[in-house]
């Protein structure tokens, strides 16, 4: 799971395009992690614990009074010695008092995770570059790289259209997660590949 993690981290996509094999290097600058997880490496209740964050120790009703002031204040360490108070119950508390007292953590953390970006925004990261290659494409812009506003507009329009016919993709003004998975599918791929 690390290596395949660290892989992503700098990696390169090599594509074919018109007979041409085309280099394209993306920096991952998030990790990948989503809350599922980060919560079970390292060692956290399920998300339907009252303690609603991987990141600090607020619980549902702090952080629904408070949607303004967030910090990080959670860290691997400390979850580690949590879990041991956990387990050994030093202070002979009863379930409710040591759950309190170790905010949630549950199970030993056995992987440091670093406060990222989330694989939800990967996605939708990736996809939003993606979607700016597949229309520099149509716009050649390797041969014409001065592109007029109107010029890319028009690319913009030819790609929504082929999504629409091709792949049932209707244009959305904000990339969101639902449209970033079906934009970076295979048979998208394949669909934009051909409309090249």
């Amino acid at each position: 799971l690390i290596a395949e993690r660290e892989a992503m981290k700098s990696s390169e996509l090599m594509l074919e395009i018109g007979g041409i094999l085309r280099n394209f290097k993306f920096i991952f600058r998030g990790t990948g992690y989503d809350e599922k997880l980060v919560r079970e490496v390292e060692g956290l209740e399920a998300s339907g614990s009252i303690f609603i964050c991987t990141l600090c120790d607020a619980t549902r009703l702090e952080a629904s009074q408070n949607l303004v002031f967030h910090s990080i204040t959670r860290s691997h360490s400390e979850n580690l010695q949590r879990y041991e108070t956990w387990r050994a119950n030093p202070y002979h508390e009863s379930v409710d008092e040591l759950r309190d007292r170790v905010k949630g953590v549950s199970a030993k953390p056995f992987i440091e995770t670093l406060p990222s970006i989330d694989a939800l925004h990967c996605d939708i990261g990736n996809a939003a570059e993606f979607y700016k290659i597949f229309q520099l494409e149509i716009g050649e812009v390797y041969k014409n790289p001065n592109a007029t506003k109107e010029e890319r507009k028009k690319w913009s329009t030819i790609l929504d259209k082929h999504l629409r016919k091709k792949m049932n993709l209707k244009p959305i003004m904000r990339m969101n997660g639902n449209f970033a998975r079906k934009l970076m599918s295979k048979e998208t791929v394949e669909a934009v590949c051909e409309l090249l």
